[in-house]
């Protein structure tokens, strides 16, 4: 496991676009998941998709997990890895799932952070991230 979350090692120029997408794609998903986060915790009545099948409530929350939770590890670069997968499945749902005969062009924003969470999954999070710091120290020696 802890294989999974270490990061890569990239050349410097690397680190740092990986720095500026997942810092970047983070902070337009987190706008989105705090309307969603408001609208779950706001009282009112929830009137949600409900593509699994579990409850528009259900369905909602695990939509606010994802776009709004899971991004602020991504902003930190904390559990990056782990924290794509939900990402990862939120943009296959509405892709898929949701959205499953709309034209390309509808689909674009939800390709667009699908191929961008898929390409950082495979990078990492970069060595300017929480993930660098915890996962790649080295053990201290003790005197």
């Amino acid at each position: 496991m802890k294989q999974f979350l270490k990061p890569l090692t990239l050349p410097a120029s690397a680190n740092w676009a990986v720095f500026i997408l997942r810092v970047g794609l983070s902070l337009l998903m987190v706008g989105h998941g705090y309307e969603k986060f408001q609208t779950l915790v706001g009282g009112s009545k929830i009137d949600f998709p409900d593509p699994l099948g579990t409850s528009p409530v259900f369905s909602l929350f695990l939509t606010v997990f994802a776009e709004f939770f899971c991004s602020i590890l991504l902003i930190l670069g904390l559990l990056t890895r782990l924290a794509l997968i939900p990402l990862i499945i939120c943009m296959l749902v509405i892709v898929t799932i949701l959205n499953p005969n709309a034209p390309l062009s509808d689909l674009e924003h939800g390709l667009m952070y699908l191929i961008s969470y898929v390409a950082l999954l495979l990078t990492g999070p970069g060595k300017y991230s929480a993930d660098a710091t915890l996962f790649n120290s080295k053990p201290h020696k003790r005197a």
